[in-house]
């Protein structure tokens, strides 16, 4: 899909659809009044019919519209003349799921005139074309007969003047770069385990670092972990015959020398629970266990596009987490290494062993920052469900610039206390700590577990247990959090 904003005559506008924003009192709006006169009052007669409603996401689709060039003309109904970001967000969502199921392969879209509260035009052309190439996503390579794709190709921007049209082109396509990085994720986590194994999740960041002369990767194995002391990580992995692979990305668009973010994702491929086996009900979904991997890779393949200028590395500890003769069992001890040692007392609290060897490994790249980013507990799900992803940090700062990120991208955090009481609940009789802390404040329990490992540096955890993925009928991986990572490094890159 491409993007770019032009200052065109709207009524000369030659496109498969033309889209015009109808305002709760559009009769000001300069366009729709010209529109309105060009087809000889038929914006004014549908709305004093009623068949025109003015409720945010409500269209109506006009074919042939007489006095316009555009072979269609679709109105949207915007609501309140000042809009909240949630609103807008619901506007273009409604937009682009519109557009891209009609036959059209042309779109010009005059929304700029829309007020949003603290958001100027620039704001709103980005999430404009993230909304549309979200929407073209499409996940069927196991379809014995295909959906039809979408057919749109080209989108404009229309606008009122030249004034600041290069800026307006320019985040258009930093736009498309955050949805192609969020399809890429949703893309990976809907993927079936058997397919998207650990080597699967190493060949695709592989495959990821040969389109960027900036971008390398190189991939631990098994034996290189053992050497290394990962026992944490390597006790998920002993009850699979599918090797581990610690898969870590080097992105240099920054200056040299400049300290690197790190994001470490949880890449468990499939989650069994291993020997403290998951209930049978919905266990295909723990395919998506991996979506904090898939959401680091995700972020990659924006950084690579948009070309941003700053320094980051990824680390993804990619397992398979089952059950066997082999596997860890509760009640192990294992050695991190951090040379730190744990009982594991549930085989299903694998996430937080595998991040924390990496967590260890990040320190290597005296980093200026590290984020984690894990479906770790169903504790997350309970207590901020679908809406919002958890946040806990041991740096007020970081967080709150992860939370402004949050709110800027509509991909939003809430954060929960990281305080000494939870962290007692780790206490272990055998090892230097358990790996869970009890039922009560799992979420935050699960994140003084990664806060051990964590002392050095400025470092938040992000648990996204309940937005990585949508389940019932409209079943699928979300691609979250790509646009809050991605907005979090577009304002460290100044951008």
């Amino acid at each position: 899909m491409e993007f770019t904003a032009i200052a065109c005559n709207l009524l000369a506008q030659k496109t498969d659809c033309l889209v015009i924003a109808l305002e709760q009192d559009g009769v000001d709006n300069p366009a729709l009044q010209s529109i309105d006169r060009a087809t000889g009052g038929l914006v004014s007669r549908l709305r004093a019919s009623g068949d025109i409603k003015n409720t945010v996401g409500s269209s109506l689709l006009i074919n042939e519209p007489t006095g316009l060039a555009a072979k269609r003309l679709l109105i949207l109904g915007s609501g309140e003349k000042t809009a909240n970001e949630q609103s807008f967000l619901a506007l273009t969502t409604g937009l682009a799921n519109k557009l891209t199921k009609l036959p059209i392969q042309s779109a010009c879209i005059s929304i700029n005139h829309l007020q949003v509260e603290h958001r100027d035009n620039v704001w709103q052309a980005q999430q404009l074309a993230r909304k549309l190439v979200e929407a073209s996503y499409l996940f069927n390579p196991f379809k014995s007969k295909e959906k039809k794709i979408t057919s749109l190709k080209k989108v404009t921007l229309a606008t009122p003047s030249r004034k600041g049209l290069n800026v307006l082109k320019n985040t258009l396509n930093t736009g498309k770069a955050i949805a192609n990085g969020v399809n890429l994720a949703r893309e990976l986590g809907d993927l079936p385990g058997n397919i998207c194994t650990p080597s699967y999740l190493a060949s695709q960041a592989k495959k990821l670092a040969k389109k960027h002369v900036k971008l390398s990767c190189k991939v631990l194995s098994e034996k290189q972990m053992k050497t290394l002391g990962m026992g944490a990580l390597l006790s998920v992995t002993a009850g699979t015959i599918e090797p581990a692979k610690m898969i870590v990305l080097e992105y240099m668009g920054g200056k040299s020398g400049d300290k690197p973010i790190v994001l470490v994702g949880k890449g468990v491929t499939f989650d069994s629970g291993g020997i403290s086996l998951k209930p049978g009900g919905a266990m295909d979904e723990m395919k998506y266990d991996m979506c904090g991997a898939a959401s680091v890779l995700g972020t990659f393949s924006t950084l690579i596009e948009a070309g941003l200028p700053i320094n980051v590395v990824g680390i993804i500890s990619a397992v398979e987490n089952m059950p066997s003769g082999t596997a860890t069992k509760p009640g192990d001890i294992v050695k991190s290494m951090s040379g730190q040692t744990i009982e594991v007392l549930n085989t299903d609290a694998e996430g937080r062993l595998i991040l924390c060897d990496a967590l260890t490994y990040a320190g290597r790249y005296k980093p200026k920052s590290i984020i984690d980013i894990a479906t770790l507990t169903g504790a997350c799900v309970m207590a901020l469900g679908s809406h919002a992803s958890g946040i806990l940090s041991n740096n007020d700062a970081l967080a709150a610039q992860l939370e402004t990120a949050g709110q800027t991208s509509g991909d939003r955090i809430w954060r929960l206390p990281l305080w000494n009481e939870y962290d007692k609940q780790l206490k272990s009789n055998f090892a230097d700590m358990a790996n869970i802390g009890g039922r009560p404040a799992g979420t935050i329990t699960a994140a003084c577990f990664l806060g051990r490992f964590t002392k050095d540096y400025k470092w938040a955890h992000l648990d996204i247990a309940g937005t990585a993925w949508n389940s019932g009928g409209n079943k699928g991986a979300t691609g979250r959090p790509v646009p809050l990572l991605t907005q979090y490094l577009l304002e460290q890159a100044g951008l």
